[in-house]
């Protein structure tokens, strides 16, 4: 097989840009991004408002990468790896509500007016053109000039937007209103009542749309909170201060009392204690801490006071980098993303050319075709005003050039690419969120789209389907296995295989001292020996093998009992003193204790299950036979090449996910289409994997599955509804079912609707639950 292609690696950069609202804005910024020299690629977020940039040269100011993005109306500024995040709503959330309420009391003045204009209250000033016209500029110049600005700012580059859109509508209904009083015999009609109420509904919709975008950040903003701000520094033993946790250094040590949050990465010095995981990995048991354990940033003290050593602080901590992680995570697009992107970009061409379209139409065409409309257009969809100088868009038409510049304006603000917009990263959002929460790392929304699509599942055996930390499971051949026991661990304590990790940690279960112990010779896959002391005579540990070569009496009847199908896979060794045997230990990996219901819900989903191990016939068979796999999805004895090659083979039939801990897994979890790592594996593995699960629960895997399929099954709902949407509302909005039904949107309704949209993608996004 052919060596892979090694893609240069580019310094990853992650952007805050303020100022988009739509597929539109989104195209603009990424288009700038792409247009910088330094930049290799972009994945803008409309959600986060964040940006995933890839530079080429990570030496170079990325300045004027910033400064390019401003200059267009997007202010951006860089994400610094320790910024903490803010669990407060957004400056632009209160930005809005300010917006908000200026308008919605223009709104309120604005009917006022209409009722004091129909005698329905007796103040006959409110009732005027001039007051109407007051409100109406009040309205463009005051809480609707960001819009209108951000609008033809956008429009000048050739990348119009949302603004774009509404800012033509409420201008060109405000011009034409003030043409009719400045030229009375032009016979336009005047409706300065339009731009306030257009500018209220929409202003309403973006206000709820960002608490309910704040609401789909929400799961991150809780981990963020799991980071205390205060740590209780121990100085010379005796004294403690509480200072800031960014003013820790590495190597001091704090005290942690019950009850606290663990401010950094670090290993206990002094005392016990039960920590709650839960919350970094899901697990819901506590971890027992003593001496020498190494505990996380997050995670809680529940019921000791401890002496913690600083090993690592800020974005350095396994916390920091989950939350990084995650962020990245989000800004990552799904490739189902792509198509709505694309017409989200190219929309507002599409918008501005049909309401141009229908302008022309019914100026020209369509009160020639159909001229009852000019008097049956007073039904549209709100009842309109049949005021003699002010009226309103969708109420009596009564000249072609007044229905034609209604029904124009009707499309401009109907049309919706936000709720395009927000169809993918919305979901991608909530489902990477809450994932997290679980201790499920998805890298991106392309790999939770990844997961959907997966019908192969490969395992490695050892650290995957078993715990990965060989233990001693049973004796053959002895009288006394406390005194097997402390021989072997006197011994093994000079080796580091796995195996004299096993009779090691059974010593420490027995709570057995170690004999001294000399003249250690190790022979690489056979076994150890030395002398210990108060023992007489060399002492050897090994494999059965070895031992009998060595001429250590063997008794035929042991052999008998080793042909017992329950010993087949085990590690068998081999304990002797000079020639004489005193005894055989069992040695086994176990089977994690969730692996059988985690295999049976991957198989009810559907999903091929394989095992691909590097160990031995016996064992991998056995474990296959235990966990309900037939021989032919088996591999046994495989070296790394060999699972790359066997990769390439199923690919043929499906995506393949692997699931690996080691870092001979690691070339195979980047071959596949789906890495996963269990996240008590190693670094490399998990660096080589696309789907992180911390802790070591492998029910995590089928959850973690059913969520992502939970998740595209979203965003489909999403882009169904926001194509579906405009396909019906723009005809509507251009007067399709004028001519036969005499029904049309006015503007106002348009808005309204518009507004909607959007908000209904979102919160269909915040319904996603995790099983």
């Amino acid at each position: 097989m052919s060596s892979p292609i090694i893609k240069p690696k580019y310094e990853s950069v992650l952007l805050d840009v303020e100022g988009m609202k739509c597929g539109g804005c989104l195209r603009a910024v990424e288009k700038t991004l792409l247009d910088q020299e330094n930049v290799e690629s972009a994945s803008v977020n409309l959600v986060q408002r964040t940006a995933l940039i890839e530079i080429k040269n990570k030496n170079e100011n990325i300045e004027n990468i910033v400064t390019a993005l401003t200059d267009r109306g997007f202010p951006a500024k860089q994400r610094e790896s320790n910024q903490p995040i803010s669990t407060e709503e957004s400056s632009s959330t209160k930005k809005f509500w300010k917006q908000l309420m200026i308008a919605l009391i223009l709104l309120l003045l604005s009917v006022i007016g209409h009722l004091a204009e129909g005698g329905k209250i007796n103040v006959p000033l409110l009732g005027t053109l001039p007051f109407h016209a007051s409100l109406a500029t009040f309205a463009l110049f005051g809480p609707g000039f960001s819009i209108i600005k951000s609008g033809f700012k956008s429009a000048i580059h050739l990348t119009p937007t949302m603004d774009t859109l509404v800012g033509i509508g409420v201008t060109s209904a405000y011009f034409a209103s003030l043409s009719s009083i400045l030229w009375p015999n032009v016979g336009w009609p005047c409706f300065f009542n339009e731009p306030v109420m257009l500018l209220g509904f929409v202003l309403l919709g973006r206000f709820l749309e960002e608490r309910a975008r704040f609401r789909t950040g929400k799961a991150l903003k809780e981990l963020a909170k799991l980071q205390p701000n205060k740590a209780r520094l121990l100085i010379n033993k005796d004294q403690i201060k509480e200072i800031r946790v960014g003013a820790l250094k590495v190597g001091e040590q704090i005290q942690v009392l019950a009850g606290d949050r663990i401010p950094i990465d670090g290993t206990v010095i002094e005392g016990n204690s039960a920590i709650d995981i839960s919350s970094l990995t899901g697990e819901p048991l506590p971890q027992t801490a003593s001496a020498g354990t190494a505990i996380s940033a997050g995670t809680l003290n529940l019921d000791g006071t401890l002496v913690v050593q600083v090993d690592r602080i800020g974005a350095e901590t396994a916390l920091a980098r989950i939350i990084g992680l995650v962020e990245q995570a989000q800004a990552r697009k799904a490739p189902i993303q792509s198509l709505a992107d694309r017409v989200a970009g190219n929309f507002c061409y599409g918008v501005v050319t049909l309401s141009i379209c229908t302008f022309f139409f019914w100026w020209q065409l369509g009160g020639k075709l159909w001229p009852e409309v000019l008097q049956s257009s007073g039904q549209g969809l709100i009842n309109g005003h049949s005021h003699i100088l002010h009226s309103s868009l969708g109420a009596e038409a009564q000249t072609p050039l007044g229905l034609a510049i209604q029904l124009s304006i009707a499309v401009l603000v109907i049309a919706c690419p936000c709720a395009l917009g927000l169809a993918t990263p919305t979901v991608i959002t909530v489902a990477s969120g809450k994932a997290a929460q679980k201790g499920w790392l998805f890298k991106g929304g392309d790999v939770i789209e990844k997961a959907a699509s997966i019908n192969q599942i490969i395992f490695d055996k050892t650290g995957t389907l078993t715990v990965g930390r060989p233990s001693v499971v049973d004796y053959l051949a002895t009288e006394n296995q406390s005194k097997l026991i402390q021989i072997a661990a006197s011994l093994e304590i000079n080796s580091r295989h796995p195996i004299a990790y096993a009779v090691l940690q059974e010593s420490q279960i027995m709570d057995l001292p170690l004999l001294p112990s000399c003249n250690i010779k190790s022979i690489p896959g056979k076994g150890i020996s030395g002398d210990l002391e108060t023992i007489e005579g060399k002492v050897k540990i090994g494999t059965i093998e070895w031992s009998k070569s060595e001429g250590v009496i063997w008794d035929k009847t042991i052999d008998n009992q080793l042909d017992k199908e329950k010993y087949t896979g085990q590690s068998i060794v081999a304990v002797s003193i000079g020639k004489k045997l005193i005894g055989l230990i069992m040695i086994d990996d176990q089977i994690r204790d969730d692996a059988n219901i985690a295999l049976k819900k991957l198989r009810d989903q559907g999903h091929i299950l394989r095992i691909m191990s590097g160990d031995r016939r016996e064992a991998v068979q056995k474990i296959g036979k235990q966990l309900g796999f037939s021989e032919k999805l088996l591999d046994w004895q495989l070296l790394p090449e060999d699972k790359l090659n066997n990769l390439e083979n199923l690919k043929g039939y499906g995506k393949i996910a692997m699931v690996g801990d080691g870092i001979n897994d690691a070339p195979a979890l980047a071959s596949s289409n789906l890495g996963i790592a269990i996240g008590t594996g190693t670094q490399i593995a998990q660096d080589s994997a696309d789907l992180v699960l911390l802790g070591e629960n492998l029910e995590s895997l089928p959850k973690a599955f059913l969520l992502a399929r939970k998740a595209i099954k979203k965003i489909k709902q999403n882009l169904f509804w926001a194509f579906g949407y405009n396909i019906i509302a723009l005809p509507i909005a251009a007067g399709i079912l004028l001519p036969k039904f005499g029904l049309l949107l006015s503007p106002p309704i348009a808005a309204l609707l518009m507004a909607i949209s959007s908000i209904t993608v979102v919160i269909n996004s915040l319904s996603l639950k995790i099983s």
